[in-house]
C-alpha cells in the first residue's frame, strides 16, 4: 500500500470561545450599564429641568419637518437593538469593546447635557393607538432636554458599525436603511433639532475611535514623551485645538454652523495625543495602507490639512526620484503616480492609501517630524529590500523629505550601498530632493 504525501499541517483555526461565557459577560454589562444609563440620562434631564435659562439651537426651517407618528417605531427598536449587540458577539473582548463604546456616548454626552443643557421647541400632537403608546412611554422618562450632541444618534453609529460586518446581501441593504429609518426618526418625532443629529454622529465614532473593532487601544500603554520636540508638537496641536474648541462655542451664540469648529478641534486633539506619546495608532492604519472608519471620519479635517500642506511643499518637486537599484524616494503619491510601481512603502501614519490602487501596498506607519522607533525603521528597511523582488519601489511619507528618506538612508546603509549614514545622506542629497535626516554627531562625515 502505497501512503500519500502529506505536506505541511495546515495553520489550525483560533478556537472559538464558548458562547455560553460570552453571553454572560454580555448580561453583566447589561446589568450595569441598563441602570446606569436611566440613571444619568434622568439626572440631567432632572438638573436641566431645575433651571430657567435652558435655551435651545434650532432653524427656522425645521418648522417645516413633518411630525410622523408612527416613526416612533423605528425610533423605539435602537432599545432591542442595544441589548441584542452585547449579546451576539463571538468573543468576551468584542463584548467589552462594544460596551466601551456604550459606556463612552453615555458619559460624553451626559456631560454635554449637563454642562451646555438644550431643550426641544416643538410641542407634539396628541396620538392615538401603538404610536401614542409608545410616545406615552417615552414622555414617561425622557423630558425636552438632553439635545446636543444626541445620545440617540451616537447609540446609533455605534450599532449599526456592529452589524454592517455581520449582514450581508440583501440583509445589509435592509439593515441599512433601518438605520436610516432610525436616524430620520430623531427628527419626525419632534424628539430632536437638526444640529443634535451631526454632534451625535460625532461622538459615536468617536466612540468608535477609542475602542476600535480591531487593534490596540489609542491609549494602550501611554506615557507622556520624553523628547521635547514631541512635547513642543503636542502642545501646539492642543492649543490650536482649544482654539476651535472655543470658538465653536463662542460662535454657537451667533450662528449654530460654528459648532463645525468641533470637528476639526477633535481631530487636532487626537494629533496632540499622537505627539503627547500614544504615537501612530491613533491612526488606525492597517498594514495595507487603509485606516479604520472612525479614523477616516474624526481625523478627516487633518488629513485635509496634511494633503495641502504636502501639495503647497512639493508642487514644484518631481514627485519621486531614483535612490538606488529600482528604489525611489518620493511623496505620497497619487494612483495615477502608484501604478508606476511595484510596491508602495507608506510610512505616512497620518495618511490614507488612494481608493483604486492596483500596485502592493505596505504601510509602517510613523508619526510626521518625530524620529521613528527602531522597530518601525527596521521593519521598513525589510520591506524595501523583500519589495524588490516585487519590482520597483517607492518609499513615500507625506513629503518625502524626512520619514521616507529615514528609511531610505537606513536601507542603503543596511544593505552595504552605504558605509555610514552620513554617506546616505550624501547621496540621497545628490538626487536633488530636500532631505532631513538626524545624524548622530559621532558619525563620520
Amino acid at each position: 500500500m502505497v501512503l500519500p504525501v502529506l505536506g505541511p499541517a495546515a495553520p489550525s483555526a483560533p478556537a472559538r470561545e464558548p458562547y455560553a461565557g460570552i453571553a454572560l459577560r454580555a448580561a453583566l454589562w447589561l446589568v450595569f450599564l441598563a441602570p446606569f444609563f436611566y440613571a444619568s440620562y434622568g439626572f440631567a434631564n432632572w438638573l436641566a429641568s431645575q433651571r430657567d435659562d435652558v435655551g435651545s439651537i434650532v432653524f427656522a426651517w425645521e418648522h417645516n419637518i413633518p411630525f410622523i407618528a408612527w416613526t416612533i417605531v423605528p425610533y423605539w427598536s435602537i432599545n432591542l437593538f442595544y441589548g441584542l449587540s452585547l449579546l451576539l458577539n463571538d468573543t468576551k473582548r468584542g463584548v467589552d469593546r462594544l460596551a466601551g463604546r456604550y459606556l463612552t456616548a453615555q458619559i460624553v454626552a451626559v456631560a454635554c447635557f449637563i454642562l451646555f443643557p438644550l431643550t426641544a421647541t416643538f410641542v407634539r400632537p396628541q396620538t392615538s393607538g401603538l404610536p401614542g403608546l409608545m410616545f406615552a412611554v417615552l414622555g414617561g422618562f425622557d423630558k425636552p432636554f438632553n439635545q446636543a450632541p444626541s445620545l440617540h444618534i451616537a447609540l446609533l453609529v455605534i450599532i449599526w458599525d456592529h452589524w454592517r460586518y455581520r449582514l450581508k446581501g440583501m440583509a445589509g441593504v435592509v439593515w441599512h436603511a433601518w438605520c436610516l429609518l432610525i436616524g430620520a426618526s430623531v427628527l419626525t418625532t419632534w424628539q430632536h433639532h437638526v444640529i443634535d443629529i451631526p454632534t451625535g454622529a460625532l461622538l459615536g465614532f468617536f466612540a468608535l475611535w477609542l475602542f476600535p473593532r480591531h487593534g490596540e487601544l489609542p491609549f494602550a500603554g501611554f506615557r507622556l514623551t520624553a523628547d521635547a520636540g514631541a512635547r513642543r508638537l503636542a502642545l501646539f496641536y492642543a492649543l490650536v485645538a482649544a482654539l476651535a474648541l472655543a470658538g465653536a462655542a463662542a460662535g454657537a451664540f451667533v450662528l449654530a454652523l460654528w459648532l463645525i469648529l468641533l470637528w476639526p478641534a477633535l481631530a487636532l486633539a487626537i494629533v496632540a495625543f499622537a505627539y503627547a506619546g500614544a504615537g501612530a495608532k491613533v491612526f488606525q492604519k492597517t498594514a495595507d495602507g487603509s485606516v479604520s472608519l472612525a479614523s477616516r471620519v474624526l481625523l478627516l479635517p487633518h488629513r485635509l490639512g496634511a494633503t495641502i500642506n504636502a501639495w503647497i511643499w512639493t508642487r514644484k518637486l518631481p514627485p519621486h526620484v531614483a535612490i538606488a537599484d529600482g528604489v525611489f524616494l518620493g511623496r505620497f503619491p497619487t494612483v495615477a503616480e502608484a501604478g508606476a510601481f511595484g510596491t508602495v512603502i507608506d510610512l505616512a501614519g497620518e495618511l490614507e492609501r488612494p481608493r483604486g490602487v492596483a500596485c502592493r501596498w505596505t504601510a509602517v506607519a510613523m508619526v510626521d517630524l518625530l524620529p521613528p522607533s527602531p522597530e518601525a525603521q527596521a521593519q521598513a528597511v525589510a520591506a524595501i529590500e523583500d519589495a524588490r523582488s516585487y519590482g520597483t519601489v517607492l518609499v513615500c511619507c507625506a513629503l518625502g523629505f524626512q520619514r521616507s528618506a529615514g528609511a531610505v538612508a537606513a536601507w542603503l546603509v543596511a544593505t552595504g550601498r552605504a558605509d555610514t549614514l552620513a554617506q546616505a545622506r550624501t547621496k540621497l542629497a545628490a538626487s536633488g530632493r530636500p532631505v532631513h535626516l538626524r545624524i548622530a554627531m559621532d558619525e563620520p562625515a
